[in-house]
């Protein structure tokens, strides 16, 4: 353990699988105590055992709360003042991609709206009360504790690059996200407080590959990718330390891209037939 987090609190939803699980794991080797915050609280209570066991001088805590309602995001950040007395860290991770989530013509508003609600509205909340936190948060360079905190938020390769599946409203909602995220950064800077968008390529977790249900999908995706894989949950929860920790003190408002490449690759999509050059110019 190098504690690079050490005496730190963090909080991670979508703390029961992939990104948020691996970056609790690894948050909790670093030394910080870790509230998993979970919509399946079974998950993430398998999370906080897996790691009270790995790590017995760190706390784990699971905890239930869907970040599409407000009070649950205000009650988890409450309950990491609560029994830690500060929040250092707050990874607003949790997100959804709908499998009916589709093109502008058939995506229906409900899928829509529900999208919106916890990809963007869910991280909207998380960031106002985790700033309310870290403005409370007393310096104690004894521990190498300090004011301000780390705030970091998961967006998508797809916000800066359209995506070859279409999913118009996860697009749209992670656009949204570097947005708001570029905006908290420049507001809060002077406060200590820094705010990042962490921004994954495709990675071969659940929630990615329950959309790519078919071959046919997953090789629209692949054929973007330079090396030629679906990136690994762990990669991306070591792009998430660094960005909670020291190492990036002098980092903010940034659009993290770890995607392979993929958002600097120049490739057509995998069996898309070549259109002919308009007529003006045969």
């Amino acid at each position: 353990m190098s504690g690079r987090l050490q005496n730190r609190v963090a909080l991670i939803t979508g703390a029961g699988g992939g990104i948020g699980l691996e970056s609790s794991i690894l948050f909790a080797q670093e030394g910080a105590h870790v509230l998993l915050v979970d919509i399946k609280l079974e998950a993430a209570e398998k999370g906080a055992a897996l790691i009270k066991e790995r790590y017995p001088n760190v706390s784990a805590i699971a905890l239930k709360a869907d970040v599409g309602k407000e009070e649950d995001v205000k009650a988890a950040v409450d309950k990491a003042i609560k029994e830690f007395g500060r929040l250092d860290v707050m990874f607003n991770n949790a997100g959804i991609m709908h499998p009916e989530d589709d093109n502008a013509l058939n995506t229906e508003e409900k899928i829509w709206d529900l999208t919106m609600q916890i990809n963007l509205k869910g991280v909207w909340w998380g960031c106002k009360y985790a700033i309310t936190a870290m403005r409370q948060n007393p310096t104690d360079e004894t521990k190498g504790l300090h004011a301000g905190g780390s705030i970091i938020n998961t967006a998508s390769f797809v916000a800066v690059r359209g995506a070859a599946t279409p999913q118009l409203a996860y697009t749209a909602s992670k656009g949204a996200v570097l947005a708001m995220t570029r905006e908290l950064a420049m507001v809060h800077a002077r406060e200590g407080i820094r705010i990042n968008s962490l921004c994954p390529g495709p990675l071969k977790t659940p929630l990615l590959m329950d959309f790519l249900n078919t071959q046919e999908k997953r090789d629209r995706r692949l054929v973007h990718l330079p090396m030629g894989r679906f990136g690994e949950a762990v990669e991306l929860a070591r792009a998430a330390l660094f960005l909670a920790s020291d190492d990036s003190s002098y980092v903010t408002g940034t659009d993290f891209l770890v995607d392979g490449g993929l958002s600097n690759a120049y490739v057509t999509a995998l069996g898309e037939p070549l259109l002919p050059p308009p007529a003006s110019l045969v």
